[in-house]
């Protein structure tokens, strides 16, 4: 699932540039199972399979050999559990998670993980919303689109990161770009103007009042 997201777009280009290093593991490679497993029933019954805690915890101790990318010495990697039940992935979330030196992600499946992962191996557990999706896969991908783009060299400009959506708490202001007028719609004449000063402060208003009107909760 990971080679189509991690090989185009930003991902691609950070990969090229040497400012992201992304692997995906196979947990079935520790695996202690004749047959590879990595999940069983879970203990006092009830549906589903629960993913067991040994094949996580040989794996973050294998991984967690390894060197962080460009740094000479061996960082701690952080953990994070992907999982309904986390915390909310926010913007705040990424830019705190993008000063880390590294990110082992674990990905869960089935009813889920066993408890004792989340407990004594994860130092975090973060969710993308309030649903419930089939792996952890795709959360992960989610977690580091948003983390790799704010890595310093990663856009092109590095103020587009600082103006979009979610930072600072508001959502972004509204973006127009030729024709200046297109059946009957007209871009705002202060983005006409040339007048820096002015295009900044309508575009805070706007900013304003677009959050106030959608995500009031973000001003609260």
């Amino acid at each position: 699932m990971f080679p189509p997201v991690l090989g185009s777009s930003i991902l691609a280009r950070a990969a090229k540039k040497n400012l992201l290093r992304a692997r995906a593991h196979d947990l079935r490679d520790w695996s202690r199972d004749k047959h590879r497993k990595v999940d069983d029933r879970p203990y006092g019954g009830g549906p589903g399979m629960v993913m067991r805690a040994e094949p996580f915890f040989l794996a973050v101790e294998q991984i967690s050999r390894q060197k962080a990318v460009g740094s000479r010495q061996k960082a701690k990697p952080w953990v994070v559990l992907l999982s309904p039940q986390g915390e909310k992935l926010t913007q705040r979330k990424a830019e705190t998670l993008a000063k880390k030196p590294w990110l082992i992600l674990l990905c869960g499946h089935y009813e889920g993980v066993d408890e004792r992962v989340r407990r004594k191996l994860a130092d975090e557990e973060l969710s993308i919303g309030d649903y419930v999706l089939t792996c952890g896969e795709l959360p992960a991908m989610v977690l580091i689109d948003s983390v790799v783009r704010l890595l310093p060299g990663v856009l092109g400009c590095e103020q587009s990161a600082a103006e979009e959506s979610f930072s600072g708490n508001l959502l972004e202001y509204p973006h127009y770009t030729r024709p200046a007028e297109f059946r009957g719609m007209r871009v705002p004449d202060v983005l006409l103007s040339g007048d820096a000063p002015k295009v900044a402060e309508w575009r805070r208003l706007q900013s304003l009042r677009r959050t106030r009107a959608q995500r009031p909760d973000l001003t609260r």
